[in-house]
């Protein structure tokens, strides 16, 4: 069984490497449209969409590398047992806080790219919106649920916490 747990280790950590060097190309693909964006001109309609661009591109760089940062401290640093209510909790909690924040930059890029090149695009970057609202709805109500396991086990929120000390 110590073999397998030492596998899935080394898998998470290619899986948490493969995301880091994501970020880093979508790091650098957003340094290129600033960069071309101060070639063309900061007045220049194309700059502003360059600009918008590399936003929307840093956005996904960012959920990139926190989902490596999460993979590494829960499943390498920590070797987190995910099956208990806390530790589910803080776990999605995670992932989730930077999707919503990423979805929301995200439809603000795809607004102001609609509203300069194309009004049909509106409906598109609405529903993703309206799609980062819902998963933040539905990201509370999960939390507001999940209180009451947490409740009953108040030595596992105290374990979590404890793991957290590997990170510091």
């Amino acid at each position: 069984m110590k073999i397998i747990i030492r596998l899935l280790a080394v898998l998470h950590g290619a899986v948490a490497l493969s995301f880091a060097a994501a970020g880093v190309l979508l790091i650098g693909a957003a340094a290129h449209h600033l960069w071309s964006a101060v070639g063309t001109g900061i007045g220049d309609p194309a700059a502003s969409l360059a600009v918008i661009e590399a936003i929307g591109l840093l956005a996904i760089a960012l959920v990139a590398l926190e989902i490596t940062q999460t993979v590494v401290e829960e499943e390498i640093v920590r070797a987190a047992n995910i099956s208990a209510p806390t530790r589910v909790r803080r776990y999605i909690s995670r992932f989730l806080a930077v999707v919503v924040v990423a979805l929301s930059v995200e439809a603000l890029v795809a607004t102001f790219a609609a509203q300069h090149e194309n009004p049909a695009g509106l409906p598109h970057a609405a529903s993703i919106g309206f799609a980062a609202a819902a998963l933040l709805a539905g990201w509370g109500v999960f939390i507001w649920l999940n209180r009451a396991a947490e409740d009953i086990e108040p030595d596992a929120m105290l374990k979590a916490k404890g793991e957290d000390a590997k990170v510091e």
